[in-house]
């Protein structure tokens, strides 16, 4: 499975593509950081990240689009400019009809350190020695964007198959009601 996960922001989107799957240890295809320029109207920004992630979908083809989760922050312009990242993702994977997943950072931190209270030095630890890199992804957006991705292919692809297993037994017991 191939994962594009997002850290969205505003100022620096983190993005990562990963290769994986469930007990083996995924592959980087590509670890960075989206940046667009503070002063710039906020619709080129958006614009230029639409585009930004519209090329990583492009090039690296991914299965799913994994985005942290926006929470309730207190300062609400960070939030809606987080909104508005995560957005671009949501947008450039429906328009390419590829699935999107949305993962909490508890759970982000959870998947890849074993605590959902982990800071963000732990996370960044453990997305080095999870991929075996020479040196810690940078900035830490990049980092979270590889925990994203690390915690759809661990968590995510277990839930999908566990869901689909779900809405298969439920066809069939419906199948069985009708034939009844």
């Amino acid at each position: 499975m191939r994962v594009l996960g997002m850290d969205p922001g505003l100022t620096r989107c983190g993005v990562a593509v990963l290769d994986g799957e469930i007990g083996r240890t995924p592959t980087a295809l590509h670890i960075g950081v989206i940046t667009s320029v503070p002063t710039m109207p906020v619709e080129q920004r958006l614009s230029a990240l639409e585009a930004a992630i519209g090329l990583l979908v492009d090039q690296h083809a991914p299965d799913v689009v994994a985005i942290e989760r926006v929470f309730s922050q207190h300062n609400v312009r960070t939030a809606m400019g987080t909104a508005q990242a995560a957005a671009m993702g949501l947008l450039v994977a429906a328009r390419r009809g590829i699935p999107v997943a949305l993962h909490t950072p508890s759970e982000v931190k959870a998947a890849v350190t074993g605590s959902g209270r982990a800071d963000k030095a732990q996370v960044t630890m453990m997305v080095t020695r999870i991929l075996h890199l020479d040196e810690a992804p940078r900035p830490a957006d990049a980092a979270d964007a590889v925990a994203i991705a690390i915690c759809h292919l661990w968590r995510g692809a277990a839930q999908g198959r566990r869901d689909a297993a779900v809405a298969a037994q439920g066809r069939r017991i419906d199948d069985a009601a009708v034939t009844s």
